[in-house]
């Protein structure tokens, strides 16, 4: 068992699945399919406690009755939240337009910054993760360099991610990515990046190091909901990071991660991870 310190966003997801696919000044059917638990720290978290692992959850929510919801749905899924914070105010939902073809569309409210207090003893921590736009998270990552495993995902901005490992999604570098992809990452997460992997869907991932380039394949799957699939790939990742698994064969089982994260209707891991990893 290992211990991995998640700083990344727990959700309250309101589903609307459309009769079609969006189109701009479409019109469109829905059918309310409900409040779901989500957020990248619900949807890595979760896989990674079934895995065996002790995962503690850095984020903050509300503090009002949905904000109680998803600390009692969080923490009945084996997540430590003791380090959640709780602002005042309401916890906003999100509202994720599904299509019958298991596309989403995210629409998010603002969110308030949320500053990390000063960071944790490293020591404790054997792998530690960022897929949140927090202030405060550059600077817990430069501390944990030296300590342990560190993983970010590429910010949706050019703010700096300090990791080992930095993970993005195809549709991530468009538009951003003018230089060679390598060059690229280490202009993000500095001199201590070992790889960088760009996640192609069904097309597979791409790792790239200052020395290699070298290409994974994705595992087939059925494509019912690919909510969370880029946080269950990073999941697996980490899985197989902490089992000293080489970074190939972590991406292999992060990809194994991701096919049954999309064939399931949640945001967080369903039933399919659950059983992949507990026979």
């Amino acid at each position: 068992m290992a211990n991995i310190l998640l700083v990344a966003n727990l959700n309250c997801d309101r589903i609307f699945n459309l009769n079609k696919p969006l189109k701009t000044g479409g019109r469109f059917h829905y059918q309310d399919g409900g409040l779901r638990l989500g957020g990248g720290g619900a949807n890595t978290g979760i896989g990674l406690v079934w895995a065996g692992h002790q995962v503690t959850l850095v984020t903050e929510v509300g503090r009002d009755d949905v904000g109680d919801w998803l600390l009692a749905e969080a923490s009945t899924q084996g997540i430590n939240c003791s380090l959640i914070q709780r602002r005042p105010g309401a916890t906003n939902e999100m509202l994720l337009m599904m299509t019958p073809d298991g596309e989403r569309t995210i629409i998010r409210p603002e969110r308030p910054i949320f500053e990390l207090p000063i960071p944790p003893k490293w020591d404790t921590v054997d792998a530690f993760y960022i897929n949140s736009s927090s202030e405060g998270a550059a600077s817990w990552a430069k501390t944990a360099i030296e300590h342990c495993r560190v993983v970010a995902q590429l910010a949706k901005d050019e703010r700096a991610r300090p990791c080992h490992i930095l993970l993005a999604s195809l549709s991530d570098m468009q538009g951003r990515c003018t230089v060679p992809p390598w060059q690229f990452a280490r202009s993000i997460a500095g001199d201590s990046l070992q790889y960088f992997i760009v996640t192609d869907g069904e097309n597979g991932a791409t790792l790239y190091s200052e020395k290699q380039q070298q290409r994974v394949a994705a595992l087939p799957s059925r494509v019912v909901d690919t909510t969370g699939a880029g946080d269950a790939y990073a999941a697996g990742l980490i899985n197989g990071l902490v089992k000293k698994l080489t970074i190939i064969e972590s991406m292999q089982e992060a990809s194994i991660w991701s096919s049954h994260a999309v064939a399931c209707e949640s945001s967080i891991p369903g039933k399919e991870l659950k059983a992949y990893l507990t026979t």
